[in-house]
């Protein structure tokens, strides 16, 4: 099928009108859905209540629905004769955060943590809505599928906030299984304006890692500091020589970003500690530098060791960790045109890198996801979550400025999940993957 062909198939059908009327019959259930996960938020990898929801509202669409893959993720394949296969995920997992709303449904729920301390629970990242819009997304195929010919595989993935679902489902087979897609697609909330729709190409949302650090020293009384190896004063200059890594060895044209998030040490002030700990993030749009600045955090911190006389090697652990995130240009170019024919083109605006990271980009890069051949394109995009009133009321000129004067995603205070975000939600999913299935019906 030519371009030309492909245009006019779409031009025939009048999809634009056709996503819109099958946007709006999806909206009751899915609200209805994103209220249920919203008030009921699980922890990752154990969204138990919340997959088996999702995987229900899927299966009443007819679609094939496989439950626990990769622990606790979703699979739902609608076939539809012969054509490309696009893959289109959303996540699952909560936060632990005291939700402060003020939502009639807001989460009062708490769960267990790995290092078994009770916590809230929230929906402070908007997983919920991502998950309601899959569902919806579904639901917009299904009604058009005499316009396009492929199979549309739905995955709601566990663990996105640790870094783990993504790579637990490719280790549980999940292209084996399900076929290799052509194109993987994902969007995710910001608190843009509710409506649109941004995108960006190459290098798109950071590597990171999050690492753990113990230093030893020796302890004992705060008044015979001679006798003891301080692992406060090891960690202190360790902090501060931190910071010479981005702006001495990360070269001024690349972004690193180095922070110490934790530093603890002892239990009162007439105690020098035995250790102290930290936990430094580590983030790049460089997955080689991203290992150069790691090593040279491990150097700094062995050098300072041993210069603070310290009894024994430092010790390192990953915590999480999870690589860049490149939008394939091509493939961006092309849901962008999707986008802008059935959206509309005054409803996108063009984003920059963001420093947050994914682990989303494991379902595209051979390599690190671990399944082999040619890597497959990817194509993540953003969905404006803040009201049209409250937007016109914050100060600044550009989406960016706005941006700083809103509340951000894990927190206790954000809600992305109104009307317009959640039937934006819906187009945008359905649009990026009828612009990949095949719709002339000669």
């Amino acid at each position: 099928m030519t371009q030309a062909t492909h245009q006019a198939a779409i031009d025939q059908t009048d999809l634009q009108s056709l996503l819109e009327e099958a946007t709006t019959r999806q909206m009751e259930r899915v609200g209805a859905l994103y209220q249920r996960l919203h008030q009921h938020p699980e922890l990752p990898f154990q969204e138990f209540e919340t997959s088996a929801a999702v995987a229900d509202a899927l299966e009443e669409l007819g679609l094939e629905v496989t439950r626990g893959v990769g622990g606790t993720g979703v699979v739902a394949v609608l076939r539809n004769g012969e054509g490309p296969q696009v893959m289109m995920r959303s996540d699952l997992d909560a936060l632990p955060i005291k939700e402060e709303t003020g939502l009639a449904f807001a989460s009062d729920d708490t769960g267990k943590t790995a290092d078994g301390r009770q916590v809230p629970v929230m929906h402070a990242c908007g997983h919920d809505l991502h998950s309601s819009c899959l569902v919806g997304a579904a639901g917009v195929l299904v009604a058009l599928r005499e316009h396009w010919r492929g199979t549309a595989v739905l995955i709601a993935q566990p663990a996105e906030e640790i870094f783990g679902g993504a790579q637990a489902m490719l280790n549980d087979g999940l292209y084996q299984r399900f076929g290799r897609p052509d194109v993987v697609l994902g969007q995710h909330n910001m608190p843009a304006l509710a409506g649109t729709v941004g995108h960006l190409d190459g290098k798109a949302m950071a590597a990171a890692t999050t690492l753990a650090v113990r230093v030893h020293g020796a302890g004992g009384h705060g008044s015979m500091p001679a006798q003891t190896v301080d692992p406060v004063v090891i960690a202190a200059h360790i902090v501060t020589r931190l910071q010479t890594i981005v702006s001495r060895e990360v070269p001024p044209e690349q972004t690193a970003v180095v922070t110490v998030g934790k530093l603890h040490a002892g239990t009162q002030g007439n105690i020098i500690p035995h250790h102290s700990d930290m936990e430094i993030n580590i983030r790049t749009f460089d997955d080689a530098l991203h290992q150069q600045v790691i090593e040279a955090i491990k150097r700094v911190v062995n050098a300072e060791c041993e210069a603070g006389r310290s009894p024994k090697p430092a010790e390192f652990e990953v915590l999480s960790q999870t690589i860049a995130l490149h939008n394939d240009p091509a493939s961006v170019a092309r849901v962008r045109a999707g986008h802008a024919q059935w959206l509309e083109e005054s409803a996108l605006f063009d984003m920059r890198p963001l420093n947050g990271s994914e682990d989303f980009p494991y379902f595209g890069n051979a390599e690190a996801g671990g399944f082999g051949g040619e890597d497959i394109p990817c194509v993540y995009w953003f969905i404006g979550a803040t009201p049209a009133e409250r937007w016109g009321d914050t100060p600044g000129a550009s989406v960016a400025e706005k941006m700083a004067h809103l509340e951000m995603p894990h927190s206790p205070y954000y809600f992305p999940g109104n009307p317009v975000t959640m039937a934006t939600g819906i187009k945008a999913m359905a649009a990026g993957a009828l612009t990949w299935l095949s719709v002339d019906r000669s």
